[in-house]
């Protein structure tokens, strides 16, 4: 898309749009399911050239919640949408709605049946870290940077959250500056991980902020992973751009799957640290 002269905005939302249609994350089908055992999902898109933002939270009936996220930047003149009022919205946009069973797979149902057993065996409170387990196995947020050839750089993140959630929560995947960020003037960044601490620290505005003072994206990534583990001992992982195209990518869990292309280069694979 981008080599054919696309903006970032569209290659980042297509490239979220084919992850949440893969049933090996977390994001649209196939995501974690909250205590009820629903699927609810959040997803934020913003663009580094006008700061438009759009991003949805608690969404039960989109199959693209990352789709419905682009409408509110588009047509809507709110950045944020939640729960049924999300739904309606991009109903009326043209998104078909779907119920909420046809998100549910029967591998979440066991896991979440899994996480229940685990607490009830005298580990209360321990949702977020199951969830990290999870995760480093494989099944995890995903998010997408881009550069196009006008100069301009979008993020999108997209998720269907922790596991054994409480119905309602909302992490830092659809939160402006904390799993999702984009600006012209510093960086595109998306976060990948245990929400509650990246929330806390404005991750992903962090790091963006940081590359807007001179730092190599590399190191800035790297160094947002180690504030997140000294400050409030979290976990996850972050990719981020610039519009120079240096780009960094850096976790500090188990593992993290990404890939990134270049008009000549392109890597892939899973990172283990």
């Amino acid at each position: 898309m981008l080599e054919r002269g696309g903006t970032a905005l569209d290659a980042v939302e297509s490239a979220v749009a084919f992850m949440e249609d893969d049933e090996a994350f977390d994001a649209g089908r196939g995501s974690f399911l909250t205590s009820d055992g629903r699927v609810q999902l959040d997803a934020l898109i913003m663009d580094g050239a006008t700061l438009r933002a759009g991003g949805i939270g608690c969404v039960e009936r989109i199959r693209n919640p990352i789709r419905a996220a682009r409408k509110v930047l588009d047509e809507s003149p709110h950045v944020y949408l939640v729960a049924e009022g999300a739904e309606r919205f991009a109903q009326l946009h043209g998104i078909e709605l779907c119920d909420n069973r046809d998100l549910v797979i029967e591998r979440e149902v066991q896991h979440l049946k899994e996480a229940k057993q685990r607490q009830k065996s005298g580990h209360p409170g321990e949702t977020f870290d199951l969830s990290a387990e999870e995760s480093c196995a494989g099944h995890d947020t995903v998010g997408a940077v881009a550069l196009d050839l006008g100069g301009n750089i979008a993020a999108a993140t997209s998720t269907g959250g922790t596991i054994n959630k409480t119905p309602g929560r909302v992490g830092d995947s659809s939160l402006i500056g904390c799993g999702c960020y984009a600006d012209n003037q510093s960086a595109a960044v998306s976060c990948t991980g245990w929400g509650e601490p990246i929330m806390k620290l404005v991750l992903a505005k962090w790091a963006a902020d940081r590359v807007a003072q001179g730092n190599k994206a590399g190191r800035v990534a790297l160094d947002a992973l180690r504030y997140l583990r000294t400050r409030l001992n979290g976990h996850g992982g972050m990719i981020l751009l610039n519009r120079q195209g240096d780009y960094g990518v850096a976790h500090n869990t188990q593992r993290m799957a990404w890939a990134a292309k270049t008009g000549s280069t392109e890597q892939s694979g899973i990172e283990c640290g």
